[in-house]
């Protein structure tokens, strides 16, 4: 079994912003003494890799957040993998190019993972340039997955992927990396996030097995 990590480190992330303070705190009783270090964080809910229920858009909240979110969603899930090979610049991801890509059955209630820039990562192409379709954001509701990780989304005219998905109960993965090491058409994904009450957009690490 191989662990790939498809987690882009909050720090280095473009769409949020990620400090940390390291504080040290001299710890000292007659027997011994020595300094323990504690940090306070201060970021944004888009920081890295982040996990968004359909409770991140209002009019599709469905009363889920990360505290109550059901683990079995995101522990050791089956995904299959679709993967193209598109440049920047090179627009909008069709129903038609998924489906020929799609390497094996999509079974209701599974996670899909969408490679659609092969080797190049979310954050090397121009934002937004390459994104899913309305048809094709149709077909992933089709198939009735749960989970959706993938490294394109929405297209600068808002047309309304994330509403969409969420409205049908979807969830999805943002800003993920590594997903051209996802060689095998399906693996097990886990996504753990921190469970937060009242919290429906949350960074999180999300590892594959192969």
């Amino acid at each position: 079994m191989e662990i790939i990590d498809l987690t882009f480190e909050p720090g280095k992330a473009p769409s949020g912003f990620f400090k940390t303070e390291r504080k040290d705190v001299c710890l000292k009783s007659p027997g011994i003494e020595y300094t323990g270090i504690i940090y306070e964080f201060s970021m944004s809910s888009m920081a890295g890799t982040y996990l968004d229920l359909p409770g991140h858009i209002a009019e599709t909240a469905d009363g889920q957040d990360a505290a109550n979110y059901p683990l079995e969603k995101l522990y050791r899930r089956r995904a299959v993998v679709i993967r193209l090979d598109r440049e920047s610049e090179s627009g909008g991801v069709t129903a038609a190019e998924l489906a020929d890509a799609c390497p094996v059955e999509i079974k209701p209630g599974d996670a899909l993972i969408i490679n659609a820039l092969g080797d190049r990562q979310f954050h090397e192409i121009n934002f937004r340039s390459v994104f899913l379709e309305e048809d094709a954001v149709e077909w992933i509701i089709a198939r009735k997955v749960e989970l959706l990780v993938s490294d394109i989304y929405e297209s600068t005219a808002l047309i309304g992927v994330f509403y969409k998905l969420f409205q049908a109960g979807i969830s999805t993965v943002c800003c993920p990396v590594n997903l051209n090491k996802l060689s095998v058409p399906e693996i097990k994904l886990t996504v753990m996030p921190l469970p937060v009450r009242e919290v429906t957009q949350i960074p999180c690490r999300v590892v594959a097995e192969i």
